[in-house]
C-alpha cells in the first residue's frame, strides 16, 4: 500500500503542472488568470460536492461550530496557490515554477515538522538538511537564474 500511496502522490506532482497550463491557457482565451484561478475552483467544488455527497456522509452541523477559526483557511492558502501559478506559469514556464513551488514546500514542510505545527515534532537533522540542499541544487539546475531567457 505504501508504494501505491508514493505513486499517486508522483502521479498527483505531475498533474499540478498541467493544472497550472491549462488555467493559464482558460485564462489567456477568457478575463484573465485570477478569473481562470476562479473557474478552476467552482469546478473542482463542484466535482468534489459530487464525490462527498456520493460517500454518503453524515453531516452534524454542531460539529462545524467546534471547528478552530484557523481549520476553515487551507482554502485561501489553496486559492492563493493556484491564481499565482496561473500568473507565472506563462513568464517562467512549467519546470521552473514547479522546481521553486517544490522548493518553498521543502522549507516549509521542514520548519512545520521541525516545530510540530498541527502534528508531531520531527526535528530537522544531517540527512534532512542533505536531502533540502540536493533538492536546492537541482532547483537551481533547472530554473538557471544565471541564464538569461531565450527568445
Amino acid at each position: 500500500m505504501k508504494a501505491i500511496g508514493m505513486g499517486l502522490a508522483v502521479f498527483i506532482g505531475m498533474l499540478l503542472p498541467l493544472q497550472a497550463l491549462i488555467n493559464a491557457s482558460l485564462g489567456r482565451q477568457t478575463f484573465g488568470p485570477l478569473f481562470a484561478a476562479l473557474m478552476s475552483f467552482a469546478v473542482g467544488t463542484g466535482v468534489l460536492a459530487l464525490w462527498w455527497l456520493a460517500t454518503r456522509p453524515t453531516f452534524d452541523v454542531a460539529a462545524l461550530a467546534r471547528v478552530p477559526w484557523w481549520a476553515w483557511t487551507g482554502g485561501a492558502v489553496g486559492a492563493i496557490y493556484v491564481a499565482a501559478a496561473t500568473l507565472l506559469i506563462p513568464r517562467m514556464g512549467a519546470a521552473p515554477l514547479i522546481c521553486l513551488v517544490v522548493f518553498g514546500q521543502l522549507v516549509g514542510s521542514l520548519l512545520l515538522d521541525h516545530f510540530g505545527v498541527l502534528h508531531a515534532r520531527q526535528p530537522i537533522d544531517g540527512t534532512r538538511v542533505i536531502g533540502a540542499l540536493l533538492v536546492v541544487a537541482g532547483a537551481l539546475l533547472v530554473v538557471r537564474p544565471w541564464q538569461t531567457p531565450a527568445g
